[in-house]
């Protein structure tokens, strides 16, 4: 089965696009078959990169 999940959520501030990498990854792992398509757009771009420093005023509860 094929699936696309669009996230548009920043990486901190809510759990929006953690959520969505969470279930992209259970999708990935009941189905192996599965192709799974993330689409980052806008704040959740910066969920791609790597080393990031949260923000001053930010709890770092959770990152993507």
């Amino acid at each position: 089965m094929k699936h696309l999940i669009l996230l548009n959520d920043p990486p901190y501030g809510t759990e929006r696009s953690f959520n969505g990498l969470r279930m992209a990854h259970a999708l990935a792992k009941n189905d192996p078959e599965a192709e799974i398509t993330v689409f980052l757009m806008v704040g959740a771009v910066l969920c791609a990169k790597a080393g990031q420093k949260t923000p001053d005023g930010q709890r770092r509860a959770r990152t993507c």
